[in-house]
């Protein structure tokens, strides 16, 4: 577990437990957690409960969904930003492939980029990533989400994302984006399988070499359905479970639907850390 500052535009932040805790805030109809969709009553909910980042997304990227337009995610994001800002000074990170849409985003108070895509979907997003100072998570994947599960081989699947994250790393570092402000996103459930998913979720810490912080977004993800036989609503238990597992393996960043439960959970880990016991 580390605690460290994260710089972002205008100012810096600390985890409040040593690991940024994300929730998020999905401006859609068709996410695969219906509890996920909200706006700005949702991401001041999850304040309260402790988030330290809110990750707003307004382009649904779960297996099989249909991409959206720059327009439409605007539309849909702009507002709930608005509204965030009248109240609240949270960072927020905007889950997007497109410069227009971050551009627009930033200009009304956001904070961070995570980009599924890790740059490549728009040419111009690096630049403007590193013009505007803001970090970026990269993520891997494989294909789209229309098709990205009908492929899920690999020969050494930690050793595929690792070298994927290096290049995509490297490539921001080339625009001019400071390592300081890459995290890197293995992709749970992007084009991978059970195992490939445990795999990456117990060793995620030793991505990249361990250079980049990393996060781990498996909420409630279908891996951990296959684990516990539930359906997405009773996934709870076993995304605590998954999340402490990377969390001991080094992630610094979860990305979760539940912000309390997560919230106590690393109030745990971290008195016991302090205490020498970790």
């Amino acid at each position: 577990m580390k605690n460290y500052g994260l710089e972002l535009s205008g100012r810096t932040i600390t985890a409040k437990r040593d690991v940024f805790i994300m929730g998020i805030v999905n401006c859609t109809g068709d996410s695969f957690y219906s509890e996920s969709r909200g706006g700005a009553e949702r991401a001041f909910k999850l304040e309260q409960e402790g988030a330290d980042i809110i990750d707003l997304g307004a382009e649904s990227t779960r297996p099989g969904a249909d991409y959206v337009s720059a327009e439409e995610e605007i539309k849909r994001l702009v507002p709930v930003i608005r509204e965030i800002r009248k109240k609240s000074s949270i960072p927020i990170s905007i889950d997007t492939r497109k410069k227009s849409v971050m551009e627009a985003a930033f200009n009304e108070g956001a904070d961070m980029l995570n980009d599924v895509s890790a740059l490549e979907d728009d040419e111009e997003m690096a630049s403007f990533a590193a013009e505007k100072g803001i970090p970026v998570f990269l993520m891997h994947k494989r294909g789209i989400p229309s098709d990205m599960q009908n492929d899920t081989s690999y020969e050494d699947v930690f050793a595929e994302v690792d070298s994927y994250l290096r290049s995509r790393a490297d490539y921001a570092v080339s625009k001019g984006i400071s390592p300081s402000k890459i995290i890197v996103d293995p992709g749970i459930g992007f084009g991978k399988d059970l195992e490939a998913n445990k795999c990456l979720t117990a060793r995620c810490g030793q991505l990249c070499g361990g250079k980049y912080p990393v996060l781990m977004a498996l909420s409630r993800k279908s891996y951990i359905g296959a684990i516990t036989g539930r359906q997405t609503e009773d996934r709870l238990y076993g995304t605590i479970a998954c999340n402490i597992l990377s969390i001991l393996s080094g992630a610094s960043f979860v990305r979760v639907h539940d912000v309390a439960p997560c919230a106590d959970v690393l109030a745990v880990l971290k008195s016991f850390r302090e205490s020498g016991l970790l």
